[in-house]
């Protein structure tokens, strides 16, 4: 499976626990196997973590790019779930798909869903 990535210029990427930069100029990347790779959009930084939702985002984040600390990232991820569940039971569904993506293996997947639980969230707050 080829993955094609088009970078802007100065946009970070991180593949395979290496955070790469690109140059002054567009340009594109061909990935040829299968490496973990998550854009800087899609990078949650420490500092903008201000949500419960937005933890849980983090978290899997952790997970996906530390496989060596997965566990522990897995763990702190299922607490925060518990905790927003038992405030929330809405976002019940939301946690099903992200739960579906880690039971599978796809974390990037997982973390798709969650950007629609913090959507769904930022919904919810606005209402309160």
């Amino acid at each position: 499976m080829v993955l094609k990535i088009g970078l802007r210029p100065q946009e970070r990427v991180v593949i395979a626990g290496a955070v790469i930069r690109n140059g002054g100029k567009r340009c594109e990347l061909i990935i040829e196997n299968r490496a973990l790779i998550l854009r800087e959009k899609d990078i949650m930084r420490e500092q903008e973590v201000d949500t419960p939702c937005k933890r849980v985002y983090f978290a899997i984040q952790l997970a996906y790019l530390d496989p060596e600390k997965r566990s522990v990232h897995i763990e702190c991820y299922r607490q925060q779930a518990d905790e927003i569940l038992a405030a929330a039971p809405s976002m019940k569904d939301y946690f099903t798909r992200i739960d579906e993506g880690l039971a599978e293996g796809d974390y990037y997947q997982a973390l798709r869903n969650c950007r629609e639980l913090i959507e769904y969230e930022k919904e919810v707050l606005s209402r309160v």
